[in-house]
Parts: C-alpha cells; structure tokens; sequence
C-alpha cells in the first residue's frame, strides 16, 4: 500500500468526543487498515451533530491531505454514506481517499452517495415538517421531551408518528385519486368505489368509504 494518509474520525456529540466512546472502534479500523503499510500524517477528530454542515476538522484534514500529497483514510464509510455535506466535500476536494471498511469505494461510488444522501436528506425533513404541522394543528403540544412528562412526550411522538405516515400515504394516493377525478369520478363516494375496485386498502384496512375519502383529500395538495 504505502503512502501518506490523514486520518479523519467523527462523532456526533461532545459526551461521545469526551469519553471517547466510538472514538477507539473508528481508530482501531484505521490503525489496522494502515497496518499493511502506509504513515499516518496526522489523525483530526471532528465532535459534530452529523445534521450540521460544518466541519471545520474535516476541512483541516483536506487541506493537510492537499498539503502532504496525502490520502484521506475514514474508518467506515456507511457511517458517512447520508452526510451529503461530507460526501460533497469529498467529491469537490480532489483529495483521494479510502474507507478502511470499504477500500474498494472509488469518486464514482461517492459522488452517487452524494446525491442520494441529499435526496433522503430533503424527504425526511419535508416528511418531519409535515407530521409535525398536522400534530399541531390537531392541537397536539410539542416541545422538548425533556420539557415534557414521559408519558405525554411518548403520546406526542406516536401521533406525530401516525401523522407521518398519514401524510405518507396520502402522497401515495393523490396521482391514484387524481386519474379517478380526471376520469370524471369527483364524489367522494365515486371516488370511494374507483379506490375499492382497485385493490387499494383503506388506511385501516378494509373497503373505503366516502369518510375515508374525504379525511384523506384534505391531506393532498
């Protein structure tokens, strides 16, 4: 192997960065990757929520990777595989780079993480802004669960929850519910039928019903 490499390790809170918990697992993987050859330069240990763009350590590391003609080693890549920040970062550094876990991953692999990161990333907070604005417009209290009772933070969660996937599958039935309404089907009874001649359950199961209907076109755009 050989060469010159710059270590980069990341955990996602100050408790992790001080106990070194995950820390070890990350240093052990790269110390027995550079075990078959190869000097480490340096190693930059980044203490960051991994839902924040900034990574001022990772930044150091790609300079001193450029600096030292060096290659960037991370312990595991899947645990970077959703940070579109980093995935992009990487991709634009022109810095080379290895994944002890997976060595074989080349430009072409991370530039295609990078874009699916960022998708996943959009729809879970379009999905999460949208559960939450339905939980509180039925008048569910949200907040900190800290700032809450067990009990009450375990009920907020679970309507959120169900907002969620109510929201999901109304997103799943409007192109369905739209082709019924274009073909002249506009009742909610009618549109009831088109649903149930289909093979499509209600959100509970069963056949549909024009109640059914109704609740799930006031969740459609």
């Amino acid at each position: 192997m050989g060469g010159s490499f710059v270590s980069y390790l990341r955990v996602s809170t100050d408790r992790q960065g001080r106990s070194g918990l995950g820390l070890e697992g990350q240093r052990k993987a790269v110390a027995d990757y550079l075990a078959a050859g190869g000097s480490l330069v340096a190693e930059l240990v980044e203490v960051e929520s991994g839902a924040r763009d900034a990574r001022p350590r990772l930044e150091e590391a790609l300079a001193l990777c450029r600096l030292h003609n060096a290659t960037l080693v991370i312990a595991k890549l899947d645990r970077l595989s959703r940070d579109a920040h980093f995935l992009l970062g990487l991709q634009k550094a022109g810095v080379r780079f290895v994944a002890a876990d997976m060595p074989e991953a080349n430009e072409l692999v991370v530039g295609i993480m990078a874009v699916v990161a960022q998708a996943e990333r959009k729809m879970i907070s379009a999905r999460t802004k949208a559960a939450l604005a339905a939980a509180k417009a039925r008048g569910v209290r949200l907040g900190k669960p800290e700032n809450l009772r067990n009990q009450d933070a375990g009920q907020d969660r679970g309507r959120a929850q169900q907002a969620d996937r109510a929201a999901k599958r109304a997103q799943d039935l409007a192109p369905v519910i739209t082709a019924i309404r274009a073909a002249g089907t506009t009742s909610h009874g009618g549109i009831a039928a088109a649903l149930n001649a289909r093979g499509i359950p209600a959100p509970r199961g069963g056949a549909w019903s024009d109640v059914q209907v109704r609740r799930v076109q006031v969740q459609i755009p």
